[in-house]
Parts: structure tokens; C-alpha cells; sequence
């Protein structure tokens, strides 16, 4: 294929290319009829959010050692959670929801994933639910519907293009397309610039793709990004308010490799909006019964790069919220951040399957039984459902 022939649009670009996967810009709103007055939604953080940022353990004095650019500590604006953990400072509007006990994280999860640390692979473990790459080729919150009993008129909504893993499945979906363009933020534009700049070809492709935009200022100004999370917050609890009980979306942005300090701000204002509109969109009663769970394809680095930013890790946070969330506590068996204690010396190590959280909100939420859980929505997952004491009641 001769270059003439292979310009791009925006659109055909981002789509293919890998830093899409990681942080997509399209953002897909999911959404399942079953019966009963419980709500459950999950978060897929897209591009492996730095949980060692969001709830830094600042008691443990190699952590300033290991990021003397990113650590914070409560003299900094570090909100102190429990002396050990403190959240991070642009996070603040999520303390109300701490200290009333509908919140809650926990550390050092991640799915069973180890390999190259891919975001392509990370995220398909983590949307299908599966030991390995290519185990399973649905997904997990589709399977789990088929263990729920509905009926056979009540079909799931995806609010995308097409479905994503996620709630792809024989389940049947009705798919709603709602009207998108895609945007790019400027350090997104820097990373692939900075990426391919010895690529002729690419570098060409590229300057074609964004001169073509005729809203290009914008692209570099941020101003055009369709992505809002509060909006799809509300979208999500206006839905879940009328028939629907189980929602799915998608917050990008946390693949923060350069200047995570500034980058790190951005997906996480997102997030913050979105777990608070949700409870003051959803009110009192529905909230009380509901359980929400932002989970990412793994962690970071321990140590800072040369960048000032973070690596593909393993081992991550978890956050689960809601008024069936035992919060106010910081979950999860810390492994530690000697080099010993290390994941190959490099990421903190998982002591938990993320998967389990998931298939205890399932449980809790939807009565789903431990043997579906560990046979059907979560294949050879080893779970202890009396573990999880995140869960009210």
C-alpha cells in the first residue's frame, strides 16, 4: 500500500492506534434489566490507574524514597485516611463518602494478567473475566446475566458503536449509537509525537490525520474532548433509576508515563465527579442499595521513571463505593515495598484477584451463587465470599 493511499482520518487513526486501547475517548455506557431493587456499576479505569497515587502509603518511608517527585504526605495536602494511607489531595470531594462509610479501596489487587503488561491484553482480562489471554472470548457481566433470572424481553443497552468486552456475549444487547467524535489531549499528542519521531511514515500519517481536523485548535486545547464523565454519570443513574440495575462505563486517561503529577489530575477529577454525581443523581434510597466498583487492567511502577511519571505494573487499587459498601477502610493485605516484597522487584506485589470483588458484588447484589461465580462468570477463580467484608450485611 503506497502512502498516497493510506491517509488517514482522525477518526481511522486513533482507532488503531494503541493508545486508544488504553485510554479510549469514545466512551461506552452499558446496561442490564434484571429484577429486584439492587444496583451494581462498574468503572473500567482505562491505561492503569497509579492506585500508589490515589491512596499513597505515605507511613512507609521507602515510598518518598521511591518517588521523590510524586509523594505526597499530609504536610503537602495528603489527606490522611488511617495513618498509614492518605488519599490524594485532588480526591477531597470523595471524603464525605469516606467518612460516612460509602467508600472504601483496596490495595495490591489485579487480575491474574503478568506477561508483557500490555494494555490490549490487560483489558481484555479484565473485561472477559479469564485466567489467561484469549480464554475467554465474552464477557464476564455477560455471563453473569445468564446466571441472573429475568425476562426474556428485558435486554441489555450498550450506549456505544458496538458493544464492549465487557457485556459482549450471546446474552442478547441492543446497541443504541450515540453521536462521537474523537479528541486527543495534548500530552496525548506529545507522547505520539515524541514516540514515532524517527518514523517518517508515521510522523506523515499523523500531520495529515490532525491537520485535517477542521476543530484542530481545539484538539491541542483540550476543548473539543467529548469524554464527560459527570454527564455519563448521570446518563448511567437516570437509567438505573427506571428499569436497569447493572451499568458498565469507561474513564480513560490514567496511562501517566510523563509529568504524572499534572496528567494524574485530569482522569481523576473525572472520576471524582463521576462516583459523586452518581449518589446525588441516584438519591438516598436507590444509593443505599447500590454497589460501585472502578477496577483498571493493573498497576504501576513503584519507582518513578526519568519522566517524572510511571511503568506498566501489577499490582493496583480497587475502589468500590456505594450505600452497600462497608467503607471508611482501606482493604486489601498489603505485601510491602521492600525490593524483597517487590513483584520482580520493580511493581507491588498482588495479594488479591480483583475478579473476587467483582464476584462478591455480584453475589451480594444479585444472588448469583458461588459456584456460578467460579465456573461461569469467573472461570477457576478461587474465591471466599465470607473474605469481603467491604459488602453491608
Amino acid at each position: 500500500m503506497t502512502m498516497e493511499k493510506f491517509v488517514l482520518s482522525r477518526r481511522m487513526f486513533l482507532a488503531s492506534a494503541c493508545c486508544v486501547a488504553a485510554s479510549p475517548l469514545i466512551t461506552p455506557v452499558s446496561f442490564a434489566a434484571v429484577p429486584g431493587d439492587k444496583r451494581m456499576v462498574t468503572i473500567v479505569l482505562r491505561g492503569a490507574l497509579d492506585g500508589l497515587h490515589l491512596v499513597q502509603p505515605y507511613g512507609d518511608a521507602l515510598y518518598k524514597q521511591y518517588r521523590p517527585d510524586l509523594a505526597l504526605d499530609p504536610s503537602k495536602g495528603l489527606i490522611d485516611l488511617d495513618g498509614h494511607f492518605g488519599l490524594h489531595p485532588d480526591a477531597a470531594d470523595l471524603m464525605p463518602l469516606w467518612k460516612s462509610g460509602e467508600l472504601g479501596f483496596v490495595h495490591a489487587v489485579s487480575t491474574p494478567y503478568r506477561d508483557t503488561r500490555s494494555h490490549f491484553d490487560g483489558q481484555d482480562i479484565l473485561e472477559s473475566g479469564g485466567q489467561h489471554v484469549a480464554d475467554e472470548d465474552t464477557g464476564w457481566l455477560n455471563r453473569a446475566l445468564a446466571t441472573i433470572p429475568r425476562g426474556e424481553s428485558r435486554k441489555a443497552i450498550d450506549v456505544n458503536t458496538s458493544a464492549e468486552l465487557i457485556l459482549a456475549g450471546p446474552n442478547p444487547v441492543d446497541v443504541w449509537s450515540a453521536q462521537s467524535d474523537l479528541n486527543i489531549e495534548p500530552d496525548e499528542l506529545t507522547f505520539f509525537k515524541r514516540l514515532y519521531k524517527n518514523d517518517p511514515a508515521f510522523d506523515k500519517v499523523f500531520g495529515e490525520a490532525i491537520g485535517a481536523d477542521s476543530d484542530a485548535d481545539n484538539i491541542f486545547n483540550g476543548a473539543a474532548r467529548k469524554e464527560d464523565p459527570a454527564g455519563i454519570a448521570r446518563l448511567t443513574a437516570g437509567m438505573l433509576k427506571e428499569d436497569y440495575r447493572i451499568a458498565s462505563f469507561s474513564i480513560g486517561g490514567w496511562d501517566t508515563h510523563v509529568g504524572q503529577g499534572y496528567i494524574f489530575k485530569q482522569p481523576l477529577k473525572g472520576l471524582v465527579k463521576a462516583i459523586t454525581t452518581l449518589k446525588q443523581e441516584l438519591g438516598p434510597d436507590i444509593w443505599s442499595k447500590t454497589t460501585v466498583l472502578a477496577m483498571t487492567e493493573f498497576g504501576r511502577t513503584v519507582r518513578q521513571n526519568g519522566s517524572k511519571g510511571t511503568d506498566h505494573g501489577t499490582g493496583g487499587l480497587a475502589i468500590v463505593a456505594g450505600g452497600a459498601i462497608r467503607g471508611g477502610k482501606v482493604y486489601g493485605k498489603w505485601p510491602g515495598l521492600k525490593d524483597s516484597q517487590l513483584f520482580e522487584e520493580r511493581d507491588l506485589m498482588p495479594t488479591g484477584d480483583v475478579r473476587a470483588i467483582a464476584a462478591a458484588m455480584l453475589h451480594s447484589q444479585f444472588d448469583v451463587s458461588a459456584g456460578d461465580l467460579t465456573s461461569k462468570v469467573f472461570p477457576g477463580l478461587a474465591l471466599d465470599l465470607k473474605s469481603h467484608a467491604f459488602l453491608r450485611g
